[in-house]
């Protein structure tokens, strides 16, 4: 049974904030589609405002500013999830395989900051995951 993004998952992502000062929202707002939110107590009120109906929220660690220590982890075969912040500020992301990490290198060679996250469903170990309720409070959401 999927967790509601009520008062107490709010307060559950305000405590984390209070101990890493930043983490990274996974918003998927329809299957196979996401947006990466790069929360900060400052910001979290903002994002949260601008969030899609229903969306499965998945709350991960910090990027790491050691994108190219990043680029080193991702596993010699398979996929994984590479999410980036450009200078822009504009968070990116890409499912990759192994085939396509020199072309990912040359995306990414002026990111400010990155993180590999796991494809597969059993590897994937976040720090909160809930979906949104719906105004009234009741959780509709399929995922």
């Amino acid at each position: 049974m999927m967790e509601a993004a009520d008062e107490g998952f709010w307060a559950r992502v305000r405590t984390v904030l209070a101990s890493r000062k930043a983490v990274l929202l996974e918003e998927g707002y329809v299957r196979n589609a996401a947006r990466f939110h790069r929360l900060t107590p400052e910001n979290l009120d903002a994002v949260r405002t601008g969030l899609s109906p229903r969306a499965l929220l998945t709350v991960w660690p910090d990027l790491n500013p050691d994108v190219g220590a990043v680029l080193a982890t991702l596993p010699e075969e398979g996929s994984a999830e590479f999410v980036w912040e450009a200078q822009d500020g504009m968070i990116g992301y890409a499912i990759v395989d192994d085939t396509e990490y020199q072309e990912l290198a040359t995306l990414v060679v002026d990111a400010r900051a990155a993180c590999a996250l796991p494809v597969y469903l059993d590897e994937r170990h976040p720090l909160l995951c809930a979906a949104l309720p719906d105004s009234d409070g009741v959780l509709r959401a399929r995922w």
